[in-house]
Protein backbone atom coordinates (compact mmCIF):
# COMPACT_ATOMS: atom_id res chain seq x y z
CA UNK A 1 0.00 0.00 0.00
CA UNK A 2 2.78 2.21 0.78
CA UNK A 3 4.34 1.88 -2.71
CA UNK A 4 1.06 2.02 -4.07
CA UNK A 5 0.66 5.86 -2.43
CA UNK A 6 4.13 6.59 -3.82
CA UNK A 7 2.64 6.09 -7.27
CA UNK A 8 0.10 8.20 -6.85
CA UNK A 9 1.56 10.52 -5.07
CA UNK A 10 3.81 10.95 -8.65
CA UNK A 11 0.19 10.85 -10.84
CA UNK A 12 -1.06 13.50 -8.30
CA UNK A 13 1.91 15.73 -8.86
CA UNK A 14 1.89 15.87 -12.59
CA UNK A 15 -2.20 16.42 -12.97
CA UNK A 16 -1.94 19.27 -10.11
CA UNK A 17 0.96 20.96 -12.52
CA UNK A 18 -0.70 20.42 -15.27
CA UNK A 19 -4.27 21.21 -14.43
CA UNK A 20 -3.33 24.76 -12.59
CA UNK A 21 -0.61 25.79 -15.40
CA UNK A 22 -2.83 24.95 -18.38
CA UNK A 23 -6.00 27.02 -16.37
CA UNK A 24 -3.84 29.70 -15.82
CA UNK A 25 -3.21 30.45 -19.21
CA UNK A 26 -7.22 31.60 -19.33
CA UNK A 27 -5.98 34.26 -16.99
CA UNK A 28 -2.74 35.39 -17.17
CA UNK A 29 -2.38 35.32 -20.86
CA UNK A 30 -5.41 37.90 -21.40
CA UNK A 31 -3.88 39.75 -18.12
CA UNK A 32 -0.56 40.34 -19.98
CA UNK A 33 -2.18 40.86 -23.49
CA UNK A 34 -4.25 43.78 -21.04
CA UNK A 35 -0.78 44.83 -19.85
CA UNK A 36 0.70 45.28 -23.17
CA UNK A 37 3.53 42.89 -22.10
CA UNK A 38 4.70 41.83 -25.58
CA UNK A 39 7.46 40.14 -27.08
CA UNK A 40 9.82 42.25 -28.62
CA UNK A 41 11.46 40.25 -31.64
CA UNK A 42 15.22 41.25 -32.33
CA UNK A 43 16.52 43.05 -35.83
CA UNK A 44 19.23 39.97 -36.45
CA UNK A 45 17.24 37.00 -35.68
CA UNK A 46 15.08 34.72 -38.80
CA UNK A 47 12.98 37.53 -40.30
CA UNK A 48 10.02 35.65 -39.90
CA UNK A 49 9.67 35.69 -36.38
CA UNK A 50 8.98 39.24 -36.96
CA UNK A 51 5.11 38.22 -36.89
CA UNK A 52 5.33 36.92 -33.74
CA UNK A 53 6.23 40.81 -31.93
CA UNK A 54 3.57 41.89 -29.17
CA UNK A 55 2.92 37.93 -28.55
CA UNK A 56 2.54 37.86 -24.60
CA UNK A 57 6.03 36.75 -22.61
CA UNK A 58 6.61 36.65 -18.79
CA UNK A 59 4.29 33.37 -19.52
CA UNK A 60 6.71 31.38 -17.37
CA UNK A 61 4.82 32.32 -14.25
CA UNK A 62 1.88 29.61 -15.14
CA UNK A 63 4.68 27.17 -14.71
CA UNK A 64 6.09 28.92 -11.83
CA UNK A 65 2.97 28.32 -9.94
CA UNK A 66 1.59 25.07 -11.50
CA UNK A 67 4.91 23.41 -10.77
CA UNK A 68 5.90 24.73 -7.31
CA UNK A 69 2.53 24.85 -5.90
CA UNK A 70 1.70 21.01 -6.49
CA UNK A 71 4.98 20.00 -5.65
CA UNK A 72 5.19 21.73 -2.36
CA UNK A 73 1.40 20.28 -1.44
CA UNK A 74 2.16 16.96 -2.29
CA UNK A 75 5.66 16.87 -0.48
CA UNK A 76 3.98 17.90 2.18
CA UNK A 77 0.99 15.31 2.07
CA UNK A 78 3.74 12.14 1.07
CA UNK A 79 5.89 12.93 4.00
CA UNK A 80 3.25 13.50 6.57
CA UNK A 81 1.03 10.79 5.20
CA UNK A 82 3.16 8.40 3.19
CA UNK A 83 5.90 7.80 4.76
CA UNK A 84 5.89 8.40 8.85
CA UNK A 85 9.63 8.69 8.57
CA UNK A 86 8.80 11.26 5.76
CA UNK A 87 11.83 12.39 3.76
CA UNK A 88 15.59 12.63 5.82
CA UNK A 89 16.94 15.85 6.04
CA UNK A 90 19.35 15.86 3.72
CA UNK A 91 16.55 15.35 0.99
CA UNK A 92 14.19 17.80 2.10
CA UNK A 93 16.91 20.21 2.28
CA UNK A 94 17.73 19.33 -1.51
CA UNK A 95 14.16 19.59 -2.79
CA UNK A 96 13.16 22.51 -0.71
CA UNK A 97 16.58 24.25 -1.48
CA UNK A 98 16.14 23.51 -5.28
CA UNK A 99 12.32 24.58 -5.56
CA UNK A 100 13.65 28.21 -3.56
CA UNK A 101 16.54 28.36 -5.70
CA UNK A 102 14.39 27.97 -9.13
CA UNK A 103 11.85 30.81 -7.50
CA UNK A 104 14.97 33.08 -7.15
CA UNK A 105 16.11 32.03 -10.54
CA UNK A 106 12.46 32.98 -12.00
CA UNK A 107 12.60 36.16 -10.28
CA UNK A 108 15.83 37.27 -12.08
CA UNK A 109 14.36 36.14 -14.93
CA UNK A 110 11.12 38.28 -14.43
CA UNK A 111 13.20 41.18 -13.35
CA UNK A 112 15.04 40.96 -16.47
CA UNK A 113 11.63 40.61 -18.38
CA UNK A 114 9.93 43.36 -17.14
CA UNK A 115 12.72 45.94 -17.82
CA UNK A 116 12.40 44.78 -21.36
CA UNK A 117 8.74 44.82 -21.64
CA UNK A 118 9.10 48.44 -20.16
CA UNK A 119 11.60 50.07 -22.01
CA UNK A 120 10.05 48.19 -25.12
CA UNK A 121 13.45 47.08 -26.28
CA UNK A 122 15.55 43.13 -25.94
CA UNK A 123 17.48 45.11 -23.69
CA UNK A 124 16.62 44.09 -19.99
CA UNK A 125 19.99 43.71 -16.86
CA UNK A 126 22.73 43.75 -18.28
CA UNK A 127 25.16 40.83 -18.42
CA UNK A 128 27.25 42.09 -15.26
CA UNK A 129 24.10 42.46 -13.29
CA UNK A 130 22.47 39.30 -14.42
CA UNK A 131 25.41 37.43 -13.78
CA UNK A 132 26.15 39.05 -10.34
CA UNK A 133 22.86 38.42 -9.10
CA UNK A 134 23.25 34.27 -10.35
CA UNK A 135 26.40 34.04 -9.27
CA UNK A 136 24.82 34.77 -5.60
CA UNK A 137 21.74 32.45 -5.78
CA UNK A 138 24.42 29.50 -6.89
CA UNK A 139 26.36 30.28 -3.51
CA UNK A 140 23.15 30.76 -1.89
CA UNK A 141 22.03 27.40 -2.96
CA UNK A 142 25.39 25.46 -2.54
CA UNK A 143 25.81 26.77 1.29
CA UNK A 144 22.55 25.23 1.91
CA UNK A 145 23.41 22.26 0.47
CA UNK A 146 26.98 22.40 2.16
CA UNK A 147 25.21 23.02 5.22
CA UNK A 148 22.90 20.15 5.00
CA UNK A 149 25.72 17.57 4.49
CA UNK A 150 26.75 15.13 7.48
CA UNK A 151 30.16 14.17 5.32
CA UNK A 152 32.69 15.66 2.81
CA UNK A 153 30.78 16.81 -0.38
CA UNK A 154 30.46 14.26 -2.71
CA UNK A 155 29.45 13.55 -5.94
CA UNK A 156 28.22 10.07 -7.68
CA UNK A 157 29.70 9.41 -11.11
CA UNK A 158 28.55 6.13 -12.71
CA UNK A 159 30.93 3.27 -12.88
CA UNK A 160 33.29 5.30 -10.16
CA UNK A 161 30.64 5.92 -7.09
CA UNK A 162 31.04 8.56 -4.51
CA UNK A 163 33.91 11.18 -5.27
CA UNK A 164 34.72 13.08 -3.05
CA UNK A 165 35.35 16.70 -4.04
CA UNK A 166 36.29 19.28 -1.40
CA UNK A 167 36.78 22.61 -2.59
CA UNK A 168 35.37 21.61 -5.90
CA UNK A 169 31.91 20.92 -4.90
CA UNK A 170 31.86 24.92 -4.74
CA UNK A 171 34.26 25.43 -8.58
CA UNK A 172 32.10 22.77 -9.74
CA UNK A 173 28.77 23.46 -8.55
CA UNK A 174 29.06 27.52 -9.97
CA UNK A 175 29.89 25.93 -13.32
CA UNK A 176 27.41 23.53 -13.32
CA UNK A 177 24.51 25.80 -12.07
CA UNK A 178 25.35 28.82 -14.17
CA UNK A 179 26.00 27.03 -17.15
CA UNK A 180 22.98 25.16 -17.23
CA UNK A 181 20.61 27.90 -16.32
CA UNK A 182 22.15 30.11 -19.19
CA UNK A 183 22.13 26.89 -21.33
CA UNK A 184 18.18 25.92 -20.80
CA UNK A 185 17.80 30.09 -21.44
CA UNK A 186 19.72 29.17 -24.91
CA UNK A 187 17.18 26.52 -25.44
CA UNK A 188 13.71 28.83 -25.33
CA UNK A 189 14.25 30.30 -28.74
CA UNK A 190 11.47 28.90 -30.90
CA UNK A 191 7.63 27.85 -30.23
CA UNK A 192 7.70 24.75 -28.13
CA UNK A 193 11.12 23.90 -27.59
CA UNK A 194 12.01 24.33 -24.17
CA UNK A 195 8.84 23.35 -22.33
CA UNK A 196 8.98 20.69 -24.89
CA UNK A 197 12.30 19.46 -24.06
CA UNK A 198 12.31 19.90 -20.21
CA UNK A 199 9.62 17.32 -20.34
CA UNK A 200 11.33 14.97 -21.74
CA UNK A 201 14.56 15.74 -19.42
CA UNK A 202 11.83 15.43 -16.37
CA UNK A 203 10.41 12.08 -18.03
CA UNK A 204 14.24 10.84 -17.59
CA UNK A 205 14.54 11.94 -13.57
CA UNK A 206 10.65 10.16 -13.12
CA UNK A 207 12.15 6.92 -14.25
CA UNK A 208 15.36 7.53 -12.25
CA UNK A 209 12.95 8.13 -9.50
CA UNK A 210 10.73 5.36 -9.70
CA UNK A 211 14.00 2.83 -10.03
CA UNK A 212 15.38 4.14 -7.36
CA UNK A 213 12.33 4.54 -4.92
CA UNK A 214 13.64 8.32 -5.04
CA UNK A 215 10.02 9.13 -4.22
CA UNK A 216 10.59 13.14 -3.27
CA UNK A 217 12.13 13.46 -6.17
CA UNK A 218 9.96 11.56 -8.16
CA UNK A 219 7.09 13.98 -6.75
CA UNK A 220 8.81 16.83 -7.59
CA UNK A 221 9.78 15.73 -11.70
CA UNK A 222 6.63 15.14 -12.08
CA UNK A 223 5.53 18.61 -11.27
CA UNK A 224 7.79 19.53 -13.34
CA UNK A 225 6.52 17.39 -16.19
CA UNK A 226 2.93 18.21 -15.72
CA UNK A 227 3.22 22.09 -15.68
CA UNK A 228 6.04 21.87 -19.22
CA UNK A 229 3.10 20.26 -20.60
CA UNK A 230 0.39 21.87 -19.37
CA UNK A 231 2.11 25.26 -20.34
CA UNK A 232 2.92 23.42 -24.07
CA UNK A 233 -0.71 23.36 -24.76
CA UNK A 234 0.17 27.47 -24.92
CA UNK A 235 3.34 27.31 -26.10
CA UNK A 236 2.83 25.43 -28.77
CA UNK A 237 3.33 26.21 -32.36
CA UNK A 238 1.63 28.79 -33.35
CA UNK A 239 2.61 30.44 -29.39
CA UNK A 240 0.06 32.11 -27.56
CA UNK A 241 2.29 33.27 -25.04
CA UNK A 242 6.05 32.43 -24.42
CA UNK A 243 7.69 31.70 -21.19
CA UNK A 244 10.34 34.91 -21.08
CA UNK A 245 13.47 34.47 -19.12
CA UNK A 246 10.88 34.06 -16.20
CA UNK A 247 10.38 30.93 -17.17
CA UNK A 248 13.54 29.76 -18.73
CA UNK A 249 15.62 30.75 -15.94
CA UNK A 250 13.18 28.79 -13.22
CA UNK A 251 13.61 25.51 -15.53
CA UNK A 252 16.95 26.09 -15.65
CA UNK A 253 17.27 26.12 -11.70
CA UNK A 254 14.82 23.53 -11.07
CA UNK A 255 16.08 20.77 -13.76
CA UNK A 256 19.77 21.28 -11.67
CA UNK A 257 18.27 20.72 -8.62
CA UNK A 258 17.18 17.45 -9.46
CA UNK A 259 20.34 16.45 -10.69
CA UNK A 260 21.66 17.37 -7.45
CA UNK A 261 19.10 15.65 -5.29
CA UNK A 262 20.78 12.45 -7.06
CA UNK A 263 24.03 13.77 -5.72
CA UNK A 264 25.15 13.71 -9.66
CA UNK A 265 24.83 17.04 -11.19
CA UNK A 266 26.97 15.35 -14.25
CA UNK A 267 24.51 13.41 -15.35
CA UNK A 268 22.31 16.61 -16.58
CA UNK A 269 24.56 16.42 -19.79
CA UNK A 270 22.79 13.35 -20.73
CA UNK A 271 19.38 14.17 -19.04
CA UNK A 272 19.78 17.40 -20.73
CA UNK A 273 21.82 16.93 -23.53
CA UNK A 274 20.18 19.40 -25.79
CA UNK A 275 20.54 21.82 -23.43
CA UNK A 276 24.64 20.86 -23.53
CA UNK A 277 24.15 21.35 -27.30
CA UNK A 278 22.45 24.53 -27.32
CA UNK A 279 25.01 26.45 -24.73
CA UNK A 280 27.88 24.78 -26.73
CA UNK A 281 26.73 25.66 -30.16
CA UNK A 282 26.72 29.66 -28.62
CA UNK A 283 30.02 29.39 -26.99
CA UNK A 284 31.47 27.77 -30.15
CA UNK A 285 29.69 30.04 -32.85
CA UNK A 286 31.00 32.75 -30.17
CA UNK A 287 34.32 32.12 -30.10
CA UNK A 288 34.89 31.08 -33.99
CA UNK A 289 33.72 34.51 -34.66
CA UNK A 290 36.48 35.85 -32.88
CA UNK A 291 39.00 34.08 -33.66
CA UNK A 292 38.44 34.19 -37.50
CA UNK A 293 37.31 37.64 -37.35
CA UNK A 294 33.99 37.76 -38.56
CA UNK A 295 33.47 33.55 -40.01
CA UNK A 296 30.53 31.82 -38.58
CA UNK A 297 30.39 27.58 -38.63
CA UNK A 298 26.80 27.95 -37.79
CA UNK A 299 24.44 30.09 -39.81
CA UNK A 300 22.90 31.53 -36.25
CA UNK A 301 23.53 30.32 -32.81
CA UNK A 302 22.10 28.37 -30.85
CA UNK A 303 21.49 25.57 -33.03
CA UNK A 304 17.78 25.38 -33.13
CA UNK A 305 18.30 28.71 -35.21
CA UNK A 306 20.57 26.84 -37.72
CA UNK A 307 18.38 24.47 -38.65
CA UNK A 308 15.35 26.66 -38.55
CA UNK A 309 17.40 28.75 -41.07
CA UNK A 310 18.28 25.86 -43.57
CA UNK A 311 14.48 25.51 -43.81
CA UNK A 312 13.20 23.51 -40.76
CA UNK A 313 10.03 24.03 -39.41
CA UNK A 314 9.54 25.00 -35.58
CA UNK A 315 7.38 21.82 -34.91
CA UNK A 316 10.00 19.38 -36.89
CA UNK A 317 13.25 21.21 -34.99
CA UNK A 318 10.48 20.62 -31.54
CA UNK A 319 10.17 16.75 -32.76
CA UNK A 320 13.49 16.47 -33.52
CA UNK A 321 15.21 17.85 -30.12
CA UNK A 322 12.88 16.11 -28.36
CA UNK A 323 14.06 12.87 -29.66
CA UNK A 324 17.29 13.40 -29.17
CA UNK A 325 16.87 14.61 -25.74
CA UNK A 326 14.48 11.41 -24.84
CA UNK A 327 17.62 9.24 -26.29
CA UNK A 328 19.98 11.37 -24.29
CA UNK A 329 18.04 10.76 -20.92
CA UNK A 330 17.54 6.78 -21.62
CA UNK A 331 21.35 6.59 -21.93
CA UNK A 332 21.26 8.96 -18.46
CA UNK A 333 19.02 6.28 -16.66
CA UNK A 334 20.62 3.22 -17.51
CA UNK A 335 24.11 5.21 -16.51
CA UNK A 336 22.08 5.93 -13.35
CA UNK A 337 21.12 1.86 -12.86
CA UNK A 338 23.96 -0.34 -14.04
CA UNK A 339 26.63 2.37 -12.93
CA UNK A 340 26.04 1.56 -9.36
CA UNK A 341 23.46 4.68 -8.04
CA UNK A 342 22.16 3.83 -4.52
CA UNK A 343 20.47 5.69 -2.26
Amino acid sequence: MKQMNSYLALILSAVGAFAITALLGYVIIPWLHKLKFGQTILDIGPKWHKKKQGTPTMGGLMFIIGIFCSAAVVLVCYSMTVSRAGLDSSEKTKLWAGLIMALMFGAVGFADDYIKVVKKRNLGLSIIQKTILQLIICAAYLTSLFLAMDKDPYMFIPFVGNVSLGIWFWILGICVLYGAINAVNFTDGIDGLCSSVTATAAISFIIMAVVHKAFGIGIVSAALLGGCIGFFVWNKYPAKVFMGDTGSMFLGGLVVAIAYAFDCPIILILTGIIYFIEGLSDVIQIGYFKITHGKRIFRMAPIHHHFEMGGWSEKKIDTVFCAVNLVGGIIGVLLMYYGGFSR
